[in-house]
């Protein structure tokens, strides 16, 4: 079905789920936007149903999933916002394909989680989880035995990109020596060394810190034959995805002692809130530093990511640009302050724009300015007119076959 919106902001619903921090939603009202609900938990399936139903802005965090079946009951939704780095939570292509853009956060929570990456660093090269559950067993392990200074020993970052980089420079402040793989090719920062292989990577390094999304090339990219690669004494950390690393395989290396201690912050399968129990086989090891999913919380980060995620919101909604959506083409404008605008997304055919251009031209409307993006996908049009129009046109752009969305900007 087809949907057609108007930019009229006090009918624009704006859904925050999972207590987004409250810079969302001072942004949105800043901005105009007044209809906002925000929430502290995320809902059950019937709860979001209901609640994105009536919504024509969502934004989530980790725990709430958007997917197919319920992405086709949004019967006003048009853009999606996810408070976080990823947006695996969100069927991103069928939201291309209902003319959805998604937004995330990839800056906002860089620093906060390259900090911890480099505490965890220095702990477990110390072997301070061993000696911090002795502690509080009335154990005194005054030794420095498995205590190593970071100062000159290699890192190996697997993931060069926004967080792994800031990694690199942490590192690099503290002595160690930088090493890292990244199937792009990147610009190294300071004396970062870049591998050419992971077998390499895991070879050289005495921690190895994974930084990588979720992708069918990253999951399980870390198990038995990889962990057997590292040095033998050396640590393992992931802060990127629960996926990347075979649980099991991790679970004898540490039995072996072939690996020194792990810090993990991230799971295969994670509790939904924190009402829920979590059970992990890596429970059983004082060697390991287990977090839940808190690498980008804290304060400074989430109240960044909230101006980040809704600003991109905002500029789509009172713009059209798509530029920073994770699933869309890229569309770069400013505000339309003496024209009028209508935006077109339709599926990628021949013979579509010519019929949108015929809707104004067969009226005299003259169309000042026109910019397409498409994929193999979707087409989508931004059309500014010297004209000041009403939406009666509107049902004659949603008419035409092939058309997937319709709005029009006051």
């Amino acid at each position: 079905m087809v949907k057609k919106y108007s930019l009229n902001k006090e009918k624009i619903k704006v859904l925050l789920l999972e207590g987004i921090h409250k810079s969302a939603t001072d942004f949105f009202l800043a901005n105009g936007y007044t209809n906002i609900e925000s929430l502290s938990y995320a809902p059950d399936e019937a709860e979001l149903q209901e609640k994105v139903r009536q919504a024509s802005i969502v934004g989530i965090r980790s725990r709430t999933h958007l997917t197919k079946e319920l992405l086709q009951t949004a019967e006003k939704l048009f853009t999606i916002g996810c408070f976080s780095i990823g947006t695996n939570q969100v069927d991103g292509r069928i939201a291309k394909l209902m003319g959805i853009p998604v937004f995330n956060a990839p800056f906002s929570n860089t620093r906060s989680v390259a900090e911890l990456v480099i505490a965890e660093c220095i702990l477990l090269m110390r072997n301070i989880p061993v000696k911090n559950a002795a502690a509080h067993k009335g154990k005194w392990l005054k030794s420095a035995s498995n205590s190593f200074e970071v100062r000159d020993k290699n890192i190996g970052i697997i993931g060069y990109g926004h967080i792994g980089s800031q990694v690199s420079i942490l590192a690099e402040s503290l002595g160690m020596n930088v090493y890292y793989y990244d199937i792009v090719k990147k610009l190294s920062l300071g004396k970062a060394v870049a591998c050419s292989s992971l077998e390499e990577l895991l070879a050289v390094s005495h921690i190895v810190t994974l930084h990588v999304p979720e992708t069918q090339h990253t999951r399980k990219m870390i198990g038995e034959r990889e962990l057997a690669l590292m040095r033998r004494g050396s640590c393992l950390l992931n802060l990127a995805r629960g996926s990347v690393v075979v649980i099991p395989a991790l679970v004898e290396a540490l039995k072996s002692g072939h690996i020194l201690g792990a810090a993990l912050d991230v799971f295969p399968e994670e509790p939904t809130s924190n009402n829920d129990p979590f059970i992990s086989e890596l429970q059983q090891f004082d060697n390991v530093i287990l977090s839940p999913h808190v690498g980008g919380s804290t304060m400074e980060a989430q109240e960044k990511i909230g101006t980040e995620v809704a600003e991109k919101l905002v500029h789509y909604s009172d713009t059209g640009s798509s530029i920073g959506a994770t699933n869309f083409v890229q569309i770069s404008l400013q505000p339309n302050r003496n024209v009028q605008r209508f935006l077109h997304i339709h599926k990628n055919e021949p013979g579509i724009l010519k019929e949108v251009n015929y809707v104004f031209t067969s009226k005299g409307i003259n169309i000042a300015a026109e910019y397409l993006q498409t994929d193999n996908d979707i087409g989508y049009v931004i059309i500014d007119t010297d004209s000041k129009l009403d939406s009666t046109i509107l049902p004659e752009l949603k008419s035409i076959e092939g058309t997937i969305r319709v709005r029009m900007l006051f």
